[in-house]
């Protein structure tokens, strides 16, 4: 008779301790690991042989049920470490079939901790509600999910006293679960508006954009993200609200909003151009030129990491809004350029010869300060 199969006791690598079972009387935090374990499940060697993969695929899920039952736990503590061991797991693998008949059990335990939680249980929970939209699918048991969470994601963006990383995390996972679940255009409108609320503060604010946080950025980008599969009439009516306000906040004091007004901004002149092909927008060339000093920014007192950043995306913007043929057009460019490759290659100044031109460039410069410095100090003397 052939032996029956034996459920491993370790996972990937053996470098963690495996997440031990789960009991009534061992369901502390203490008895569990990090949840590390489900990189690797199907790799990993024991004694010298090769588990049997089936097998291994047992043990991940035996442990990930025992995780969802640790999400019912009265201890945050043990909540937070199931919810993390089971979004590490969710993130590691394809598990429709497993998802699919305990997907209102797990619905269930992320809107308790979300409700129940603090901040950083609130943030797992809700990167466990995308992973889980992910897992589904489109189709109507990833809408159920959404239908369940998203009051409750909502109600935690637009609260005040809520933590601001737990905001944060929440407006971006609405964003994607909407994105991923919903065919309902109510659904996606009520959540569009969730966010619009948010950044279009910042339009009107007495200090103007300071007041920006990581809040606001990421409502705008979760706003635009939806606006991508909205219906032209939406659109049309969201291009005529934000057009002309939006580029104020490409003034903002911070570099990541800065980029996201910037890259939103491509976006509405993509979706407008789509939606009208004789789209023309007012104050063109200034936004023209916004957008190349932004592309070209020196600013000292800006830090250097975030001006290289910022230099490098709003160069793309602004090649996107040149290379545009109806733009083009209106500035009288002629057809866009095409260069392959090669041209871009042939056009590049060799290596050796850049290096020559700063070694004369920095030698001119320092020959005519020497001179500047030789006249003060005549004058000073005189």
């Amino acid at each position: 008779m052939p032996k029956p199969k034996k459920r491993s006791s370790r996972v990937a690598g053996g470098r963690h301790k495996n997440v031990q079972a789960f009991s009534d009387d061992d369901s502390s935090i203490e008895t569990m690991s990090h949840c590390s374990s489900f990189s690797d499940v199907a790799s990993f060697v024991e004694d010298g042989a090769e588990v049997d993969e089936e097998a291994a695929h047992e043990d991940f899920e035996y442990k990930l049920k025992g995780l969802i039952d640790l999400t019912l736990d009265k201890s945050a503590k043990t909540r937070q470490t199931a919810l993390e061991g089971l979004k590490t797991g969710l993130s590691s693998k394809i598990l429709y079939d497993f998802i699919l008949v305990r997907r209102m059990t797990i619905t269930d335990s992320i809107e308790r901790c979300l409700k129940k939680g603090k901040s950083e249980e609130q943030q797992v929970a809700a990167a466990l509600a995308c992973l889980l939209c992910s897992q589904l699918g489109a189709g109507i048991e990833s809408e159920e999910v959404f239908r369940t969470v998203a009051p409750v994601l909502k109600s935690i963006v637009c609260d005040r006293s809520a933590s601001m990383l737990a905001r944060q995390a929440c407006a971006t996972y609405l964003g994607l679960c909407c994105f991923i679940a919903t065919d309902d255009v109510e659904d996606l409108y009520a959540t569009m508006e969730c966010m619009e609320n948010l950044f279009s503060k910042l339009y009107h604010s007495e200090s103007g954009t300071d007041n920006c946080s990581a809040l606001h950025i990421q409502a705008l980008q979760s706003w635009a993200l939806l606006l991508t599969i909205c219906h032209t009439s939406e659109v049309k009516k969201k291009l005529d609200i934000h057009l002309q306000k939006l580029p104020h906040l490409l003034t903002c004091g911070d570099v990541n909003m800065r980029i996201a007004a910037g890259e939103t901004m491509a976006l509405l002149f993509e979706l407008a151009r789509e939606a009208d092909a004789e789209f023309n927008y007012k104050d063109l060339e200034s936004l023209a030129c916004t957008l190349k000093s932004l592309a070209t920014d020196c600013n000292k007192h800006r830090a250097k990491v975030d001006r290289r950043k910022q230099r490098s995306v709003f160069r793309d913007v602004l090649r996107a809004v040149e290379t545009n043929v109806f733009l083009r057009s209106i500035f009288d460019l002629g057809p866009p350029l095409l260069l392959d490759a090669a041209t871009i290659k042939a056009m590049r100044i060799p290596r050796e010869e850049r290096h020559m031109n700063n070694s004369a460039a920095f030698k001119a410069r320092t020959k005519a300060r020497s001179k500047l410095r030789d006249k003060r100090a005549d004058v000073g003397d005189f």
